[in-house]
């Protein structure tokens, strides 16, 4: 029996199915579109973190006697102050971005020295990783550090005639720097910093074509570097002993944190109980300004307000991403590429404890979790970003027009590529 022919029906797509693909052909083809998707990313994700912070601290404060709103002041000066932060770098040209990049890790470096061995510094739930400078303040020198070595690296690895299959090569020149900012860490006792650290220049090598058999032993070695420094500490054995199946559960110990923030997390449902009406805020979870944000942002805005942060981080890696591919620079895109693994990889950590699927590790949540130094860095980092982002052919044009590439930047990209 002879087959029938095949159909085919051609649908015409509505005017307006044209006129968004339209649109968004034309937004994604803007020079600017990797800086205006980080920065509204970034803004709102602030802008949220400074109401949660405000949120969860609340009833800590009353706790101390202290005027919540009054406290609230210092919070949102450290974030007005590192917007501005932001935006200065933002302006700066690649080449001066280099050079505060040395400096900054050079300045960083020292006061994580200064924390190991002076009495300067502050142990902190364990870990000896801040430094007093008085007046009520402490600052965490590995944050900065973070970003020091993210500008050192890319300027080390592309400079000319550098290999990144040469194994001598990679030694002096990403594993020396790398090491020392791991070794002052570490130092304190902070696994969770170290952890993003090594997620930072694990990440710069596999993605600029460091041979694959590198992260096979050094894998191997990182278990044994693990293993060795949970075995060494009581509260890591107990946290770890109590996650693996079949641990003893401690409700009022290593797994108090865990426990209230999947309570809150629950409680919140797919709408959330309300702005400002948590309940595990009430000096029932730890830390709930800091590591364990989003499980007070669950309870108050539920499934759908958790939801809505993921997915700005989403938005905020997608525009870090497309600016590595469409920045010229390869010492732009190794630098972006490790800020990136930094606040992506510190940010799916952070979420992944919350909600209990790894042992709790001490990592802040970026730009929503309380902390001057962790917030200041990390808009200084995106701002850095935002720098490479508007060194992309055409950007600047397109930012000055304040237009979603117009056909005279077009044109001038067009020249420009030729």
């Amino acid at each position: 029996m002879p087959r029938l022919p095949k159909l085919t029906v051609e649908r015409e797509d509505s005017e307006a199915k044209v006129a968004l693909r339209s649109y968004i052909d034309r937004v994604s083809g803007d020079p600017s579109h990797s800086y205006r998707v980080i920065l509204i990313a970034t803004l709102i994700l602030t802008l949220f973190g400074l109401v949660m912070v405000f949120s969860a601290s609340t009833i800590m404060d009353l706790s101390a006697d202290k005027n919540p709103y009054l406290s609230f002041l210092k919070p949102a000066a450290i974030v007005v102050f590192a917007v501005i932060l932001m935006f200065m770098l933002s302006r700066l040209r690649i080449r001066a971005l280099f050079i505060f990049g040395w400096v900054l890790y050079a300045l960083a470096l020292l006061m994580q020295l200064v924390v190991l061995f002076t009495p300067l510094g502050t142990e902190v739930n364990g870990n000896r990783n801040w430094l007093d400078i008085g007046i009520g303040f402490q600052i965490q020198p590995s944050e900065p550090l973070k970003l020091g070595l993210a500008l050192v690296l890319a300027y080390l690895i592309s400079r000319p005639g550098f290999d990144i299959t040469s194994l001598k090569q990679v030694m002096l020149y990403i594993a020396l720097p790398s090491a020392a900012a791991i070794a002052t860490v570490g130092g304190g006792g902070d696994l969770g910093t170290v952890l993003i650290f090594i997620a930072m220049v694990a990440t710069v090598l596999f993605v600029f074509g460091a041979p694959k058999k590198w992260f096979f032993f050094g894998s191997a070695a990182l278990i044994m570097v693990l293993t060795a420094a949970i075995v060494s500490s009581p509260s890591r054995r107990r946290r770890v002993a109590s996650f693996l199946p079949g641990g003893e559960v401690d409700p009022l110990g290593a797994d108090l944190q865990s426990i209230r923030a999947q309570y809150g997390l629950g409680t919140g449902g797919l709408t959330g109980i309300g702005p400002g009406a948590s309940r595990q805020k009430w000096n029932y979870l730890p830390e709930a300004h800091t590591d364990f944000i989003l499980a007070i942002l669950g309870e108050e805005f539920g499934l759908v307000g958790t939801l809505l942060v993921i997915g700005l981080f989403v938005l905020l890696g997608y525009g870090l991403v497309t600016l590595i591919k469409r920045s010229r620079s390869l010492a732009a895109q190794i630098a972006v590429t490790g800020i990136s693994a930094w606040i992506i990889v510190q940010a799916l950590v952070n979420i992944a404890v919350v909600i209990g699927l790894i042992p709790v590790l001490g990592i802040p949540l970026p730009l929503l979790s309380s902390g001057g130094s962790a917030m200041i860095s990390t808009l200084m980092a995106l701002g850095v970003a935002l720098a490479f982002a508007r060194a992309v052919p055409g950007a600047q044009l397109s930012l000055r027009r304040g237009s979603l590439f117009s056909k005279s930047v077009a044109a001038t990209v067009s020249g420009e590529n030729k």
